[in-house]
């Protein structure tokens, strides 16, 4: 319970089933945060005192800052853009939080996600689809998650939208039945990454050439980690035609700027990847794709190339393709699975 309207009303809905439910808060982040500040806490603590259950605080601080805070800050730092909310489902609501449900002896963990599952009798596999409410569906950031891991979770809202989650929220009485929602990262609540990162590390990361796609020099650039492909915006380059990052170069601390007709690709290839409708892709497939949370999904042919490794190949050039993300797979509104751009 993050003490937002989305996983109080999933506790909600999980009593009106008949199950027994405990509210488990997660401490995640030791300085500002938007996701378990101590309004938040009281929020989901008013809420479970209203249903009746008990609520529990847990601190995983450590842990997050570990296997999520380090590695958006070492990806930034390699030249590619993570997406935090993916790795802590992968290391922490998914795994530690999962593996503490067991020793409280509970069977189920439910969140606020919009996402379903089923189970297809045929192969023997949970499989998980996107939220009937698509604008709503977060099935993109939960496509890491193993079969073990989707037998023993629950998500309630998925066949809802917001407007009936909210509504549900209002009827019982809920404080934080109007609460607004936060789109940014949770550990950076003002969305300056590049400040966020050097005060984590410590480092400085130094100035370099902004550059053409002819190697001109054509600017200075604040640090690469300062940077993501596709940026517009905060490049101070004055250019006849609109410019931007089409890549990054560690080697030479370089930006490169271009047209935006140079930030369309034809394919990619992807690692780290996990799949779920299927224990592997035994000939290409034709699909659709996601290489960005709130993306139109893409037709693709997608292919494994190894134990680990993932090709698409797009019927139309996509833009910004970026390093760092995830490229996910549906057929319909099966996840058939995804992995990490490389």
């Amino acid at each position: 319970m993050s003490g937002g309207v989305d996983s109080s009303v999933a506790a909600a809905l999980m009593l009106e089933q008949g199950f027994q439910c405990v509210g488990i808060t997660l401490k995640l982040y030791k300085g500002e945060s938007r996701c378990c500040s101590l309004a938040d806490v009281n929020d989901a603590r008013s809420v479970a005192h209203n249903l009746g259950m008990d609520h529990y605080v847990l601190n995983f601080t450590e842990e997050f800052d570990t296997q999520v805070v380090r590695h958006f800050t070492q990806t930034y730092e390699q030249g590619a853009t993570p997406n935090p909310c993916i790795e802590c489902n992968r290391h922490i609501k998914f795994n530690l939080l999962l593996l503490r449900t067991r020793q409280l002896d509970f069977d189920l963990l439910v969140t606020g996600h919009y996402a379903r599952t089923s189970h297809d009798s045929a192969s023997g596999r949970f499989l998980l689809l996107k939220a009937l409410d698509e604008k709503k569906d977060q099935s993109y950031v939960l496509y890491c998650l193993t079969q073990q891991q989707l037998q023993r979770s629950r998500f309630p809202l998925g066949e809802l939208s917001k407007n009936e989650v909210r509504k549900i929220a209002e009827e019982r009485n809920f404080a934080n039945a109007a609460k607004n929602e936060s789109q940014d990262i949770c550990f950076v609540p003002d969305g300056d990454y590049g400040r966020f990162i050097e005060e984590y590390t410590g480092k400085i990361y130094p100035t370099g050439d902004i550059i053409d796609l002819e190697g001109k020099v054509i600017g200075k650039h604040k640090g690469l980690i300062r940077y993501t492909i596709g940026q517009r915006r905060g490049l101070g380059v004055a250019a006849n035609v609109p410019v931007y990052v089409v890549s990054k170069s560690i080697q030479d601390n370089t930006v490169t700027l271009a047209p935006d007709s140079a930030l369309f690709s034809k394919s990619l290839t992807a690692n780290d990847i996990n799949l779920i409708a299927c224990e592997n892709l035994k000939k290409p497939m034709r699909v659709t794709v996601k290489t960005r949370y709130l993306q139109t999904e893409q037709s693709a042919v997608a292919e494994q190339t190894g134990d680990n490794t993932l090709h698409i190949e797009f019927d139309k050039p996509q833009r910004a393709i970026t390093s760092g993300q995830a490229v996910v797979m549906y057929d319909g509104d099966i996840v058939i699975g995804g992995g990490t751009i490389c």
